[in-house]
């Protein structure tokens, strides 16, 4: 055979495999697209726990100081209960931002599932000597529990973000905002309906069945997910992007600190204000409804809680349209005036207009979700590149969990010190100060932004001579490598 022919030959074989490539490329586009939509629902269907848990201790705690009194159950006890589920979250969300880059999505979602469901049930079956051996007992299973909640939130909100934008990029954060987001904040909705129920079928004379239904009740939403996440795979951008060995932690530091700071600040100042006010609400409502049986508080807390949907529904509609930071300076900006005017006006409304009292602090909650309760998650997932979105997701959500340590622990005191009001007002002016650090300072990421990030972080590695050759799975490149021969034969 002559040379041209040959060479005329190769080139027919050549244009055959580029053109089986774009055959299977196409035809397993749409199995790509559902297999990722199905990580993203499934990364963030198990988020319903951390509403449930943080919302029902609302209701616990309530439940609690009406079976042991304030003898034993005293603010010091209530306090502890509340926030050893914060501690726990730092915790998870330290360790497991970590995990979820060095090991991976799947192995951590996995792993915080099960410490979720161990933590619920440990909850649930809290037994003791004494009535204080129990809540002691208590307040370890809910920090086992936290672990595995905080432990969500970079493993889940990560996952669902790289599948999201594999999904739709242009819709990356009305998709992120719904499948985390708005699953948390369902979370808190059922954890206001299940004790009522269960209140309603024992009665006020058996309350402990009711909290231990109420904790146990829990382990659903974990559990209903856990076969689905045995099943799926790492996203896309992680096989690609990971980085498992000789992490530059300094090189990272030096270019993503002012994010870190900016989206760390905002998450503790909104974890501040909001957390107290979902641990305490059923409390804040019984106090001002008076002597009303404990059924009614609880109906008064399901229409509270009911109001963190809305909020959310309306940040899916904005995000995608105005942009992350303006969703969330508005979003911001707005429950600093709404709480000012709780805050003005408490003593009147609590007093002369208890329905609207209630109406205006379910409008604080409803904005506040509109704006940082959906956009902070979302901002941090998006910040940061893939190889240590994890870690960096995982730092921001944990200094986000100590302001809501430190506002739960300071809700009692202020609240005894100003009245119901006073962490109204205290809180209203710092969302508004927050709301100006958004609008100067939050860095904007467009529909492809995950991947642009991930190539400018690439690119700065290379400038500061760090060897990018390690990055990525072994089967991510393999992959790459075929489809570059394919390129080089064509």
């Amino acid at each position: 055979m002559s040379q041209s022919t040959q060479k005329q030959a190769d080139v027919t074989m050549t244009e055959d495999v580029v053109s089986v490539e774009s055959h299977g490329m196409d035809s397993t586009q749409p199995k790509s697209k559902t297999a990722s939509f199905f990580n993203v629902l499934f990364a963030g269907f198990a988020l319903m726990s951390d509403g449930y848990q943080s919302g029902v201790i609302s209701f616990i705690n309530l439940v609690l100081s009406q079976i042991y009194g304030t003898e034993v159950f005293n603010s010091d006890m209530s306090s502890r209960l509340s926030y050893s589920m914060f501690v726990g979250c730092v915790v998870g969300q330290l360790g497991f931002g970590l995990f979820v880059d060095r090991i991976g999505r799947k192995a951590g979602l996995i792993a915080t599932t099960f410490l979720v469901i161990f933590g619920a049930a440990l909850s649930a079956a809290s037994s003791g000597t004494s009535p204080t051996g129990l809540l002691w007992m208590m307040v370890i299973a809910r920090g086992i529990l936290g672990v595995g909640v905080g432990g969500e939130y970079p493993c889940s909100s990560v996952s669902a973000g790289e599948s999201a934008d594999e999904v739709s990029s242009g819709n990356r954060g009305k998709l992120f905002v719904l499948v985390t987001n708005f699953v948390i904040d369902f979370g808190y909705v059922v954890s206001a309906i299940v004790p009522t129920i269960l209140l309603a079928i024992f009665t006020e004379d058996r309350l402990e069945p009711v909290w231990r239904l109420s904790f146990g009740l829990g382990i659903i939403p974990p559990l209903s997910v856990l076969y689905f996440r045995l099943k799926m795979a790492d996203s896309k951008q992680y096989q690609k992007s990971a980085m498992k060995k000789h992490v530059p932690y300094w090189l990272i530091v030096k270019r993503y600190w002012p994010r870190i700071l900016t989206v760390s600040s905002i998450w503790f100042i909104y974890d501040f204000i909001s957390y107290p006010n979902g641990v305490f609400s059923s409390v804040i409502i019984a106090q001002v409804a008076g002597n009303e049986p404990m059924i009614v508080t609880c109906a008064w807390n399901i229409l509270l809680m009911a109001f963190y949907l809305p909020g959310c529904a309306a940040a899916c509609l904005l995000v995608d349209r105005i942009g992350r930071k303006y969703t969330l300076a508005v979003g911001l900006l707005s429950m600093g005036i709404v709480g000012m005017i709780i805050g003005g006006s408490y003593v009147q409304l609590s007093q002369n207009c208890f329905p609207m009292f209630v109406i205006l602090y379910g409008l604080f909650l409803a904005l506040a979700e509109m704006g940082p309760g959906s956009m902070i998650g979302l901002i941090a997932m998006e910040s940061f590149p893939t190889a240590v979105r994890g870690t960096g997701y995982g730092i921001a959500a944990a200094i986000g969990k100590i302001g809501a340590t430190i506002g739960t622990l300071a809700f009692g005191p202020m609240k005894q010190e100003m009245g119901v009001r006073g962490p109204f007002l205290v809180g209203s002016g710092i969302a508004i100060f927050a709301s100006l650090i958004a609008y100067f300072f939050i860095h904007e990421i467009g529909p492809g932004g995950l991947e642009e990030e991930d190539e400018k972080f690439r690119q700065y590695l290379i400038d500061n001579g760090y060897d990018i050759s390690a990055m990525g799975l072994t089967s991510a490149k393999d992959d790459t490598t075929a489809k570059a021969t394919v390129t080089h034969a064509e």
